[in-house]
């Protein structure tokens, strides 16, 4: 059973738009993109900011560390910070094209970070299905592991470390990468293919292997998928999601990241951006 959504904290509290959710050391973790932070939430609504970023930024996660690996999104630069230094970890200007989006760090330390390929904020620009996923290694080297993606966006990790799942948004699908043992990927399968009301965006994994998706556009705000495309769980919102996570004391809690509207000009004059939470059954698992 699914509860009803509740409203954690919203616009009020400073919220420009929230991406990127990640359950961490008992606390929610995010990108406010049009604020140029990393935020925090504990399960009373109280947000702080976590750290001040010179960027817009994209791809968040931590490393075994506890390092902060953060993308500037537009200039496609890598970055790590620990205790509030933020130091260039790797450029991906030459490998991606004009804006990185979601990506997820390994228990290796590794992030794998997706290219959304084309100038999305242009409406006469076409989107591509030439995306790439690259891969950057703890000692900096980066490569690109897999080509042909169709904006690839959330990205999670199977509990076992094998299995990469990517969001492909505007291909409605849900696509596996098999990681190898030298942590490069092998071909590409579908996971799920999603109906073309579903395109998902942000997305967290759970202890049976369903996941749960962010459909910004849908009648659907937020799906549960069972791999091979069943929809066991429906979500209905009035305002977008863009992102889920569980998390909580017992990572039953699903957060959602929502805004009324991802235009950076509409976000600044009347930011809606609200972080919901919700009951559910089973608890999350995998990265993030």
């Amino acid at each position: 059973m699914i509860g009803q959504p509740r409203t954690l904290t919203q616009a009020a509290s400073g919220l420009k738009f929230t991406e990127s959710p990640r359950w961490h050391m008992g606390k929610l973790w995010f990108l406010d993109i049009h604020d140029n932070r990393i935020k925090t939430v504990d399960m009373d609504g109280t947000v702080e900011t976590a750290l001040h970023l010179p960027f817009t930024p994209n791809g968040f996660g931590f490393t075994p560390d506890g390092a902060i690996v953060v993308g500037d999104a537009l200039k496609r630069m890598i970055y790590w910070s620990i205790q509030g230094d933020i130091q260039p970890w790797a450029d991906l200007s030459s490998m991606t094209r004009f804006c990185l989006s979601d990506g997820v760090v390994d228990a290796m330390g590794r992030l794998y970070i997706g290219d959304i390929g084309y100038n999305f904020m242009d409406p006469t620009a076409k989107p591509v299905d030439t995306c790439v996923i690259v891969r950057i290694d703890p000692n900096r080297q980066s490569s690109v592991v897999a080509q042909g993606l169709s904006f690839p966006n959330g990205m999670v990790i199977t509990p076992d470390g094998r299995t990469l799942i990517v969001a492909e948004t505007l291909g409605h699908r849900l696509t596996a990468f098999d990681i190898q043992g030298d942590r490069t990927l092998g071909a590409p399968r579908t996971w799920a293919q999603l109906p073309e009301t579903v395109a998902p965006d942000g997305i967290c994994l759970d202890a049976e292997l369903g996941i749960w998706c962010a459909n910004p556009e849908g009648k659907d705000s937020v799906v549960r998928v069972l791999e091979g495309g069943t929809i066991s769980d429906r979500i209905q919102l009035a305002t977008h999601a863009y992102a889920v996570m569980l998390g909580g004391p017992e990572r039953k809690h699903l957060f959602i990241c929502t805004s009324d509207s991802h235009d950076p000009k509409e976000i600044q004059r009347n930011p809606t951006a609200t972080l919901l939470v919700v009951d559910v059954d089973v608890p999350g698992a995998g990265i993030p």
